[in-house]
């Protein structure tokens, strides 16, 4: 079953090592055990439900409480300590666009707000409820995930938009094909989501983001229907796709997407190289990423996270054997690992591979193989489960992403860094942070930074830290001309930056946008943009 009140399937157990925990007592000091809240008594401090019934909404706090918040650290702040606050009035669970429709239209005639419920990953706080002064109906997309055609000509796909990533992958792989989408949040996010968030893949660089992805679909909005038809191309007008991707829920509700996909990769390899330092990395990526090589991941991490990563591995032994052939090498301290991913025919992917190697070898990288590569491809979706683990040592993860130019991209990642230690000095605690580049373009990167700290036991005191942190690292993010959110969307945590990137009237046309679909304000208030 999954977990109320953190990541993932609650029989997934993880723990950290011996050695990663004296690596954080280290760093940061010895932390103290939480005293979590039960699910019950949560459920227990919940209000009474404002809704009337209706046959396909189920109002118990049970459901209530599973929907009320996603996977931000202040939304887990509130889980774990018990302190909900507002959770919605009922909890409705579509199987048909139809159903949506008549949801809406109870949401209507209620006078209840409407939050869209996929996965509950966001963690950027799209799913809390801002204002409770009316009712407020959750729709879980989640009954709603059947591959509805398969275009094979075409190569288009139409699900209805609530299935998860598995089951999408799964439906696709029994005819040979793939869409290629694979964020972190991969195990439990759904397509809808993916597209009201311009959510990117680990595997963008081949398959793409997901703007490039989705090619058309149907929303249900307050207002009607609208159909977006699939086209190769078109010059005609603006693009409604484009008023969907990143919409965040504020227009209606994605029921279904179209999306291109590809063949089943006949061959796919990740491998890991190492570089004496940041700046050589940094140089080999940039060089990788504008020569356009067939590659389907370049993902570099500074010199903490790789410390870190090998730290928190385990194998201690083999790890300092490692390391000490690295040292041979010239990759001592400071050494910065480079994730190469490859995906596709043998023909395209080994010169592929070969070039990316050799490229990187001019820049001092040494090629240690597949086993690091493969070792993250296994857990690429499990490493979030790391939450769980350093909670429970009393221990809290959060983190930001941004994208900049290359210029910029050094200079970014070490003031939001810079910005983080500095961020819990007035309480006398210490940050451990680490960055790497997620996605690479030929144009910049994206700045991927984690955050480790003590908890302080008590929410008042964690949540105001998380919002100092959250405040001081945003404004690194602005000051270095970053966008405020790569792949996570604004949610209401990056809202209060979002006016600087996209300037008065830019965000006076995304509200007129949103009221024509929305007459009344009740898609997902609060989020985007306040009004």
């Amino acid at each position: 079953m999954r977990r109320w009140n953190g990541w993932g399937d609650d029989s997934i157990e993880t723990e950290l090592a011996p050695e990663a925990r004296a690596f954080l007592r280290e760093r940061l000091g010895q932390g103290s055990t939480p005293n979590d809240a039960s699910f019950d008594a949560a459920c227990a401090q919940l209000a009474p439900g404002r809704l009337p019934p209706h046959p396909l909404v189920d109002a118990s706090p049970q459901a209530r409480l599973r929907h009320a918040l996603g996977q931000s650290l202040p939304d887990w702040l509130r889980l774990r300590h018990g302190r909900v606050g507002a959770a919605p009035d009922g909890v409705g669970y579509p199987e048909s666009a139809e159903q949506v429709r008549e949801l809406l239209a109870f949401a209507a005639s209620t006078g209840a707000d409407v939050i869209p419920y996929g996965g509950g990953t966001s963690v950027a706080g799209h799913l809390g409820i801002i204002e409770a002064s009316r009712p407020v109906l959750s729709i879980d997309m989640g009954r709603m995930r059947a591959l509805v055609s398969l275009d094979r000509e075409a190569q288009l796909a139409t699900f209805c938009a609530g299935v998860a990533g598995p089951d999408l992958e799964a439906q696709l792989r029994a005819h040979g094909y793939t869409l290629g989408h694979f964020p972190q949040s991969f195990e439990y996010s759904t397509l809808g989501g993916w597209v009201v968030t311009r959510s990117s893949g680990q595997q963008s660089l081949r398959y793409g983001r997901i703007e490039g992805l989705f090619a058309g679909g149907r929303v249900e909005t307050p207002r009607g229907t609208l159909e977006i038809p699939t086209f190769p191309a078109s010059s005609a007008g603006i693009d409604l796709r484009e008023m969907v991707l990143g919409s965040e829920g504020r227009l209606g509700i994605l029921t279904h997407a179209t999306v291109r996909i590809s063949r089943l990769p006949q061959h796919e390899a990740f491998h890991a190289v190492f570089f004496p330092g940041w700046e050589q990395a940094v140089a080999a990526v940039r060089e990788l990423a504008q020569a356009r090589l067939p590659l389907s991941m370049l993902r570099l991490s500074n010199a903490v996270e790789t410390t870190t990563m090998l730290t928190l591995a385990g194998h201690a032994r083999l790890v300092r054997l490692l390391e000490g052939w690295l040292s041979l090498r010239g990759c001592r301290e400071g050494k910065c690992m480079l994730m190469i991913g490859v995906s596709g025919a043998k023909a395209q992917t080994l010169p592929a591979l070969r070039a990316a190697l050799a490229l990187a070898r001019g820049h001092g990288g040494v090629h240690v193989g597949r086993v690091l590569g493969e070792r993250w491809r296994r857990n690429r979706f499990r490493s979030v489960y790391l939450r769980n683990a350093a909670w429970a040592q009393g221990y809290a993860i959060d983190t930001v992403e941004t994208a900049v130019d290359w210029p910029h991209v050094s200079s970014a990642m070490d003031g939001i860094e810079r910005a983080a230690a500095e961020a819990l000095q007035p309480w006398g605690e210490r940050m451990h942070a680490y960055t790497h580049l997620s996605h690479l373009y030929p144009q910049g990167a994206s700045v991927y930074s984690t955050f480790v700290f003590r908890l302080a036991g008590s929410f008042e005191a964690d949540l105001a830290r998380w919002r100092q942190l959250k405040t001081r690292v945003s404004e690194a993010i602005v000051a270095a001309g970053g966008t405020i959110s790569h792949q996570h969307g604004v949610g209401a945590d990056h809202a209060p930056w979002l006016g600087i990137e996209k300037g008065e009237l830019g965000l006076g046309a995304m509200t007129a946008l949103f009221r024509h679909f929305d007459p009344d304000g009740r898609m997902n208030p609060g989020k985007l943009v306040a009004s």
